[in-house]
């Protein structure tokens, strides 16, 4: 039986400082290597189109954007597996893919890394779900997001591909120290999956990131809801005090802990016994894009509870992370190098 990690070992409500020369946080991140870590979700491509602005359009009132590149990466649940990996952890990804195109550069990108096991991946008939960004910029210049497109042809996973996907999951959680579930609403954690979370955070860290369906995830270890989420989750408006949140969430939901990211007012963290703890932001609040940064602090605060620590060290910790993805553009991880010195020099790396 493995343990959840204890509350916050004595440490008082309160502000938590800006630097973590004293805490030792730099001792946990150490530990990261070989932790075994399953991530369930909804696995998307990140497109990023790169471009130079050169002239207007002749057909329509649009700025016409020369061709210069594109990248894929991970998006989504498939951000929170990069970030593991990048982090040196094992993981065990379960979710799907399409046939398509896109979603083979999806699996070669992950089969890449020797710390990523793909073995849980499920491809199925449809396309891959992407986002894709146009970036456009002067050639010295940050390259600005220009528009989004979503192409997501809604393909319902028949019953054997879920079946499927439990049987990956019951044969891959009990070997692992944490579980993340990364829901973004596209079908990969159906109620199945959610009821079985609930079962295996009696004895497994258990961490929920869920745009649409939080308030079923009931029993899990913590869940790391944005502020507008966890406003909603309590069913308070945001002129209502943060505290207010914290509180009725866990009442109804029976959490170990919650952890709120409120932008750049940092994080506040509430511990079911009560304690909250608000974290300041770390590094620059003059982000340069955010895209991703939810999946980067779940991915380091799971990852850092795996590996020994408490809930306000994991949240400190994740902070951290967060405060160094936000300031690169696109979907962004962070290596352990980079964490380290920005633990180390209270958020400069």
């Amino acid at each position: 039986m493995k343990k959840t990690p204890e509350g916050d070992r004595g440490k008082k409500s309160g502000t938590a400082p800006a630097t973590a020369g004293s805490t030792g946080l730099p001792g946990f991140v150490d530990r990261f290597k070989g932790k075994k870590i399953c991530v369930v979700g909804d696995i998307i491509a990140d497109v990023f189109i790169f471009g130079k602005p050169y002239r207007l359009s002749r057909e329509a009132p649009v700025v016409v954007v020369k061709y210069e590149g594109s990248k894929i990466y991970p998006g989504s649940a498939g951000n929170t597996i990069n970030n593991l990996a990048a982090l040196g952890a094992k993981v065990y990804p379960v979710g799907f893919v399409g046939e398509d195109s896109i979603g083979g550069k999806l699996m070669d990108f992950f089969s890449a890394m020797k710390n990523i096991d793909t073995g849980g991946i499920i491809r199925h008939g449809g396309d891959t779900i992407t986002k894709t960004r146009i970036l456009a910029g002067d050639t010295n210049v940050s390259k600005q997001q220009v528009i989004r497109i979503d192409k997501d042809e809604g393909h319902r996973h028949t019953a054997k591909e879920k079946d499927l996907l439990m049987e990956k999951l019951a044969a891959i959680c009990p070997r692992v120290d944490a579980v993340i579930v990364s829901d973004y609403g596209h079908g990969a954690v159906t109620g199945k999956v959610i009821e079985y979370m609930k079962v295996l955070a009696n004895d497994r860290i258990v961490v929920g990131d869920s745009r649409y369906s939080l308030k079923k995830y009931v029993g899990f270890t913590m869940i790391t809801p944005n502020e507008s989420e966890a406003y909603a989750l309590a069913g308070l408006t945001e002129q209502d005090p943060i505290e207010d949140v914290g509180r009725k969430v866990l009442s109804a939901m029976h959490l170990k802990a919650l952890l709120v990211t409120r932008g750049n007012r940092g994080m506040t963290l509430f511990l079911r016994n009560g304690k909250v703890h608000h974290i300041p932001i770390s590094g620059k609040d003059d982000v340069a894009d955010v895209t991703g940064a939810g999946d980067t602090v779940c991915a380091a605060a799971a990852l850092s509870l795996a590996s020994g620590a408490d809930f306000l060290d994991a949240s400190r910790i994740a902070n951290y992370a967060a405060g160094i993805v936000v300031m690169k553009r696109g979907t962004a991880t962070v290596t352990v190098p980079e964490l380290k010195r920005s633990l180390e020099n209270g958020g400069v790396i």
